[in-house]
């Protein structure tokens, strides 16, 4: 198997890093054109939720559910968005995207047509990822903050 970039992700951009959880890391996604975007994936390589075994299946969606509902609970969009794709990069991942009724591709999928990425300055990406920290509710989960 050739690099896969989400298993390199976490080591390549370390600025972006929001929280080592047991079974996934959560980064900030660079692009920011949709506020809050943030990539949930396995910290090992696995593609499909089915190559799981119960346990670990069940640990990966209460870990992606708690990051989603910290967006949420944080920024207060209209819908949170849950992309699990994994064509372009086979290795499985989330893409947390809170919509927003103002947002210019409303209703439409991001993907819908391309924009210019909206790439913040160094402050501005860690103001947004300590507010999502500390909207995570780690509870008894194994974690790791940056």
């Amino acid at each position: 198997m050739q690099t896969c970039p989400m298993c390199t992700r976490w080591l390549d951009e370390p600025d972006l890093r929001i929280a080592e959880l047991k079974r996934c890391h959560v980064m900030l996604n660079r692009d920011q054109f949709f506020p809050g975007y943030t990539l949930v994936f396995t910290r090992n390589h696995v593609t499909e939720l089915f190559h799981l075994d119960r346990e670990a299946r069940n640990e990966i969606v209460e870990e992606v559910t708690m990051v989603a509902a910290a967006l949420a609970g944080l920024l207060k969009p209209a819908k949170m968005n849950y992309e699990l794709l994994g064509n372009m990069v086979p290795h499985m991942h989330w893409h947390l995207v809170p919509r927003f009724e103002t947002d210019p591709l409303w209703p439409r999928p991001i993907w819908s047509e391309p924009h210019e990425p909206a790439i913040l300055n160094p402050e501005l990406y860690a103001e947004r990822i300590e507010a999502i920290r500390n909207k995570l509710d780690f509870g008894q989960n194994d974690f790791r903050r940056f």
